[in-house]
């Protein structure tokens, strides 16, 4: 939805606010709409969203922690210093949103769109994506040992210097993985996901 589309019946929608130290401690938010809003030390800890959207906003120092999020979007969002110490999201929109020095661990993604979304370099050891798309998602030397990428659309991600050890990537696809620039000790893939992988090194497999 474009911001300049009429505000949809019984959303409450609220532009260009900042917020600051705000204690929303377990509040649970629902038919709300956040457009260029700044969010800086809020404490979101255990607070839940179902169905709301937040556009453009910027989120400094805000706390995550053991969030649960259901069918809400944070798109165009920018993410600086936060944590999401065991927070969820299921069904949620974060296109061309970027995180920039979070704490991510272990955080747990089920479904949704995760497209153009800035991760580089970040620390995402053990974190879950399920199912989701995550199209041309930058993970450059993004640290993702132990992590579960299932089902996960990865087409045409930035995926350079990417340490994907031991992680679990049966499903996933590994079109845009250059394997002489990845870790992959341990990874768990499928035949199928192999014999992609291989080709991609020039290799051809025959019986």
């Amino acid at each position: 939805m474009s911001e300049h589309e009429p505000e949809p019946p019984g959303i409450e929608t609220v532009e260009d606010r900042v917020y600051r130290r705000e204690d929303w401690y377990a509040e649970e938010f629902t038919a709300r709409r956040f457009v260029r809003c700044e969010f800086h030390q809020v404490d979101l800890t255990e607070a839940v969203t179902r169905g709301v959207t937040f556009l453009d906003c910027v989120f400094g120092n805000v706390q995550f922690n053991a969030s649960r999020h259901t069918d809400s979007a944070f798109t165009g969002c920018a993410f600086k210093g936060c944590n999401l110490f065991d927070a969820e999201f299921t069904g949620c929109k974060l296109v061309g949103s970027r995180f920039q020095d979070c704490d991510l661990r272990p955080l747990r993604v089920t479904g949704g769109d995760w497209s153009f979304v800035g991760l580089n370099g970040a620390d995402l050891r053990g974190v879950t994506f399920q199912g989701v798309r995550m199209r041309e998602a930058d993970l450059t030397k993004a640290k993702c040992s132990g992590a579960v990428f299932a089902d996960v659309d990865l087409s045409g991600a930035e995926l350079q210097d990417i340490d994907v050890t031991r992680a679990e990537l049966r499903g996933s696809d590994l079109s845009s993985l250059d394997l002489t620039r990845a870790s992959l000790t341990g990874a768990i893939v499928s035949p199928e996901q192999a014999a992609v992988l291989v080709t991609s090194l020039g290799l051809q497999v025959r019986g």
